[in-house]
């Protein structure tokens, strides 16, 4: 009977706590918070750039790496200011984002350069150790080391803490 009364709690603790997450819920994000202002590193297998409208495209393999935070995907985006500058990287067709020991996966990222700030949308998973967590959407704050997640959060919660 003890168990049972015991299970019961679990539940009722995780069905409550899932009804937070699925509102959303912020969590942090990479160990070392990241510097939005260190030089950005992108390698790719071709690079075509349109002088007309201010824009890279980096195609194949493309890795991007700015201090301790690390994106790849597929095809990058690069968008600059008229006055000069990054204005903003969009990633497409399956981005990971590593920052120290967390990793984020989705369909597509956005990181605006001054924010310091990589919106990622699609299938959102972002892992810390063992933990898990979906989302549609994943706004991380590369500064503060936080993200907020939405759109129909889960994670498994394991009661013991193993």
């Amino acid at each position: 009977m003890h168990s049972l009364r015991s299970l019961v709690l679990c539940l009722a603790f995780v069905a409550g706590t899932a009804n937070a997450f699925a509102q959303g819920t912020k969590v942090g994000f990479g160990t070392v918070k990241a510097d939005p202002n260190a030089p950005v590193e992108v390698t790719a297998d071709t690079l075509d750039v349109d002088q007309d409208n201010g824009q890279a495209v980096f195609q194949g393999n493309v890795v991007v790496g700015q201090g301790v935070m690390r994106l790849s995907a597929p095809r990058l985006l690069v968008v600059y200011k008229e006055e000069g500058g990054i204005d903003r990287l969009e990633a497409t067709g399956g981005v990971v984002l590593v920052s120290g020991e967390d990793a984020a996966e989705a369909d597509q990222a956005d990181y605006s350069i001054d924010e310091g700030v990589v919106v990622m949308t699609g299938n959102v998973l972002l892992t810390q150790g063992t933990n898990a967590l979906t989302a549609q959407r994943m706004t991380v704050d590369l500064v503060g080391g936080t993200a907020q997640m939405s759109g129909r959060v889960k994670t498994i919660l394991n009661p013991k803490g193993e």
